[in-house]
């Protein structure tokens, strides 16, 4: 009789999925492995990683190199590690999942095209809360982001890291905390697109008069002006980044 082949046991972490690195940059990769791990659902709040040596196994990387990449997903809030009891999922924030999610979503071009219309709908409308919001020490670092940008943009760069800064600005000075979490996650999303647009030629000059306007209109405490200059600013950059064609299309339609 011949003699039946035993299925091994599965292996610590093959029922979430782990994959094993083939990345030279090992750690990177076993971050962004179990990143993405949390955005899909399949590791949850509450949930033990396997052990440090299952998971060196597993991914076929060295003990160390896990261990660099648990100390990061900790230092990204990710995960808690508790001595003597192992690594656990923490409760995760909208923010701390921007960065898988925007892998996926930045290679749809419709999807973009709804983010921009999300930033047409509630930017406008956040310039005006600042304006009637803003206290003097905003005012006063809106005008430091703004001077940081002009030198960037004088020195032939594009300011990027300053236009983030501006819009976050002025979504803290609406004094409103999910108004500051939706745009932080929107303007991280357009991250690479604005990056883009920035590196057209004569953008950075553009975008840092639009800027200026808007915070202009933000200290008279003109919330109707700062709206308009707002919707004017991400009008121009849509049409930069889709085409003026593609303003206003209703969706799937070409």
């Amino acid at each position: 009789m011949a003699e039946r082949r035993r299925t091994p046991p599965p292996t610590p972490g093959s029922e979430i999925g782990i994959e094993p690195i083939k990345s030279t940059r090992i750690y990177e990769e076993i971050v962004r492995q179990i990143k993405g791990m949390i955005a899909e659902g399949r590791l949850k709040s509450g949930d033990q990683l396997p052990p440090e040596r299952d998971l060196a196994e597993k991914f076929v990387v060295s003990r160390t190199s896990v261990r660099e990449a648990l100390r990061a997903l900790e230092s990204l809030g990710l995960v808690e590690i508790r001595p003597g009891e192992g690594t656990f999922i923490k409760k995760i924030s909208v923010e701390a999942l921007i960065e898988p999610l925007a892998l996926v979503i930045m290679s749809q071009r419709e999807a973009i095209g709804e983010l921009f219309e999300a930033r047409r709908l509630l930017e406008p409308s956040i310039a005006a809360l600042a304006a009637r919001r803003a206290t003097p020490d905003e005012l006063q670092e809106m005008e430091r982001i703004l001077a940081e940008q002009a030198k960037e943009v004088a020195a032939g760069r594009t300011g990027l890291s300053q236009d983030g800064q501006f819009h976050a600005a002025i979504a803290s000075a609406a004094h409103n905390q999910a108004i500051t979490r939706i745009v932080h996650a929107i303007m991280d999303l357009l991250t690479q697109i604005r990056e883009e647009s920035l590196n057209t030629p004569g953008r950075p000059t553009r975008s840092h008069q639009d800027h200026r306007r808007v915070l202009e209109a933000i200290s008279r405490r003109d919330d109707a002006a700062a709206a308009q200059a707002m919707r004017d600013h991400l009008v121009a950059v849509e049409a930069l980044v889709l085409g003026p064609g593609a303003l206003g299309k209703p969706k799937g339609s070409r």
